[in-house]
């Protein structure tokens, strides 16, 4: 995380203890919160991501989509090791269809970034106020409401449980399978 951070995402260092808005403009915030999205998203997909091609890499909604069906995945195989916690939670059980080869502006991609919408509403349960718009996206008319449905996508993940697969857990040895606890003691969160 970088020196501009606003905040602590899960999973990834940071302070957590300056305040939220120690910028002079909207604009400041803006870039910390895509610096803090680039990375966790670099962290998590492995992705050739930084804030300058935040909105290149992601304006197909391929990587989206992608990311909606991984979430998906993890929340069934917690579901299954943990049905007791599963229960009671808002964990999603659809993922979303998605046209990998999209150019940026297409119909293929705004139908991607639709279906992400779609998922983040119905599966995810983000509220609107927090949602974006297809347009906002494809057409960048409005950065920061799809900046802000991030966030609120990333909140409850800890990194933990969204590595990508394929890799080992960190602090796991190759083919080591990721261990879910099942039971969190009273003093700590999720």
């Amino acid at each position: 995380m970088s020196v501009h951070s606003y905040g602590r995402m899960w999973g990834t260092p940071g302070t957590g203890t300056r305040s939220i808005r120690p910028y002079q403009s909207s604009g400041q915030y803006l870039y910390a919160m895509k610096e803090d999205l680039a990375e966790w998203l670099k962290e998590l997909h492995g992705l050739d991501i930084e804030v300058g091609t935040f909105l290149e890499v992601l304006e197909t909604g391929a990587v989206l989509c992608s990311h909606a069906n991984h979430v998906t995945q993890v929340a069934g195989e917690f579901a299954q090791v943990c049905p007791e916690v599963a229960k009671h939670l808002h964990l999603p059980s659809a993922g979303v269809t998605c046209n990998l080869t999209a150019q940026p502006g297409t119909f293929q991609a705004r139908d991607n970034v639709s279906n992400f919408i779609q998922w983040c509403r119905k599966e995810m349960g983000i509220k609107d106020v927090l949602m974006f718009e297809t347009e906002d996206l494809v057409l960048r008319k409005n950065e920061k409401n799809f900046v802000l449905c991030l966030l609120e996508l990333a909140r409850p993940f800890p990194a933990a449980l969204m590595e990508d697969p394929s890799l080992p857990p960190s602090g796991a040895a190759p083919g080591e399978p990721l261990y879910l606890p099942c039971a969190v003691p009273h003093d700590q969160d999720l």
